[in-house]
């Protein structure tokens, strides 16, 4: 099940606001499922400028290489050193210590345009027809 406090796009990451107004974005548990063994992540710096839906970095598995997209516009705070050294996190726990950066957002109210955990499970049903 998909976490509610989120936001998810259709290149399945996820936004979750932080308290202190950071927003956290990582891939979907449905993303690593179809990844398979993640073996290598490539990540923005911090003090990076991301566009929403730019590519800010890759997801390699044992399968293929994929692309991940930024779910909001921002600068990145912090990218996730844990998953640098240990990629399986993200198949481990895509929506806690599998995460992949942070981003102060310049555009919050992009959040509003992703979808909520409901609407992203009837995006994945949908995908099965």
């Amino acid at each position: 099940m998909n976490p509610v406090d989120r936001h998810y796009s259709s290149e399945h990451e996820w936004a979750k606001r932080e308290v202190d107004g950071s927003v956290q974005i990582g891939i979907t548990e449905f993303a690593q499922e179809q990844l398979g063994d993640i073996v290598f992540v490539e990540l923005p710096s911090a003090g990076v400028g991301i566009a929403q839906m730019q590519k800010i970095g890759e997801v390699e598995s044992v399968k293929s290489v994929s692309d991940i997209f930024s779910p909001i516009s921002g600068q990145v705070i912090e990218a996730n050193q844990s998953i640098i050294e240990n990629p399986e996190l993200v198949n481990q726990d895509p929506y806690g210590d599998g995460w992949l950066i942070r981003v102060l957002p310049s555009k919050l109210d992009q959040l509003d345009q992703l979808m909520s955990a409901g609407e992203y499970e009837l995006f994945l049903n949908s995908l099965d027809h």
